[in-house]
């Protein structure tokens, strides 16, 4: 299991280092009152599972995780929220897909073509480049774990790649294996930064250090939007992408 991918890489330099915390606690609630839909047991709920583990991360209040829990399951009002895919081109035709939760459907679709315009990308239809990404459950370790024993739980257990990301370690599985695995690694004492079920690009596109730029931008916009959830995109950008204008 080897390989690697700069567009993970990213979220090890750049991360969300632009976004506010009370924009990153929105978002960790409304993932897990959608997660929470389907069941509020998250023993039996993976996605649930990764939603909690995602707003721990963030310092999201457990009462507030708790009150979310039940906003899904609907034991508590404030849970209608409708979860959608847009698709999309960045600059150089870069597909982008973005993932909302939102409780007006007209309104975030007003914002999400006007940002996708203002930096040189468009709106796509349904369907456009959804079927150049698939869900993962990808778990990224610090490099103090030892690559051989990722492997070793790793394969035992399900996972299906283990990259070198300078950084870290990126362990990816089928989602159908998340849950296990998950249980697998916590019970070798290995303790990820972030686990979570992703969208991967299946093929990436080079681009150049400017259009790389431009597509960052375009990202960060989309991403400090109140209704996304996630941006994914296909873009392998180079080291000069990262180098200040």
């Amino acid at each position: 299991m080897s390989g690697h991918n700069k567009w993970k890489n990213i979220q090890f330099r750049k991360g969300r280092q632009d976004a506010k915390r009370g924009r990153e606690f929105t978002k960790a609630a409304k993932e897990i009152i959608i997660a929470a839909r389907g069941g509020g047991d998250p023993e039996y709920n993976a996605r649930l599972r990764s939603a909690i583990a995602a707003a721990k991360a963030v310092n999201l209040p457990r009462d507030r995780i708790e009150s979310s829990i039940r906003k899904g399951t609907g034991e508590e009002a404030g849970g209608e929220l409708a979860e959608i895919t847009y698709e999309g081109y960045g600059p150089g035709g870069v597909a982008m897909l973005v993932e909302v939760a939102t409780d007006n459907r007209n309104r975030t679709v007003a914002d999400l073509r006007f940002i996708f315009n203002k930096h040189g990308g468009v709106l796509g239809e349904s369907g456009s480049v959804s079927w150049m990404f698939e869900r993962k459950g990808i778990f990224v370790f610090g490099k103090e774990h030892p690559e051989d024993r990722l492997m070793e739980v790793g394969l035992e257990h399900g996972a299906e790649d283990l990259l070198d990301q300078g950084e870290g370690w990126e362990v990816q599985c089928a989602v159908a294996d998340w849950g296990a695995l998950s249980d697998a690694f916590e019970a070798a004492g290995l303790s990820p930064q972030s686990a979570s079920l992703t969208m991967t690009p299946k093929n990436q596109l080079p681009v150049d250090a400017g259009t790389g730029k431009k597509n960052l931008r375009l990202l960060e916009a989309l991403e400090d939007n109140d209704d996304v959830q996630n941006v994914y995109a296909n873009f392998d950008l180079p080291d000069e992408a990262f180098e200040e204008d």
